[in-house]
């Protein structure tokens, strides 16, 4: 924001795993900055992320980038156009996903070979300010006072998991211990096992739409959710 303010410029990268509620800040910052009378673009890399955002669009329709890239590949954006000129007066381009709209593909590329054409081995990265976030707001909102501790327990062991902190040093693979409470150790009847768990009572709670709002059972494969 006092970037914006001053019109300094600058690159700023906000970091954060699902639910820490990134999409959130994003609108914040846009209505704030657009109740300013400045002009915010809201792009992503999905359509389907785009619609999460106000006015969002996709970033290579948004800033006509070519689906096959080159080394010498630009942005076309007429000099003479409404887009350009839109362009020129924006104050803030909000990028949602943007690792996804430059994730490196390498054929054939080793590991570090991938690592060195991501993002953060870019000479850009050294020109850009990074934030994280680390609460997960979507397990703690509105959830039980009482359960609270269990939550933020649960919300901290991903957190480790994706940070690849569990299993001691490694180069990629490591072998991770899982909770106790969120196992299934059921070896006759373990997808029965589940269901309880997920569905307590089903026969006395099926007509309570909220029964069903609040729980789900995720599945990879059609067979499976057969």
């Amino acid at each position: 924001m006092g970037a914006v303010k001053d019109n300094k410029g600058g690159v700023f990268f906000v970091y954060g795993y699902g639910g820490m509620d990134k999409t959130f800040l994003w609108k914040i910052i846009f209505a704030a900055i657009r109740a300013q009378g400045e002009i915010v673009l809201n792009v992503a890399s999905s359509g389907i992320a785009s619609l999460l955002l106000t006015a969002g669009k996709i970033t290579h329709s948004r800033f006509v980038i070519p689906i096959t890239l080159t080394k010498e590949s630009v942005c076309r954006i007429d000099p003479d156009s409404d887009l350009a000129n839109l362009v020129r007066k924006t104050s803030l381009i909000i990028s949602d996903e943007a690792p996804m709209t430059i994730l490196p593909v390498v054929p054939g590329g080793s590991r570090q070979n991938i690592v060195n054409a991501s993002l953060s081995s870019s000479h850009l990265w050294q020109q850009c300010k990074v934030h994280k976030l680390t609460k997960n707001m979507r397990f703690t909102v509105g959830s039980d006072p009482s359960a609270m501790e269990k939550i933020m327990s649960f919300s901290n062991w991903l957190l480790d998991i994706g940070e690849g902190n569990l299993g001691g040093l490694n180069d990629g693979e490591a072998i991770a211990e899982i909770p106790e409470n969120i196992l299934i150790n059921d070896p006759c009847n373990p997808i029965g096992s589940l269901m309880e768990f997920v569905y307590p009572s089903i026969l006395e709670n099926f007509n309570i739409a909220g029964y069903f709002q609040e729980r789900a059972i995720l599945a990879p494969k059609n067979e499976v959710v057969q």
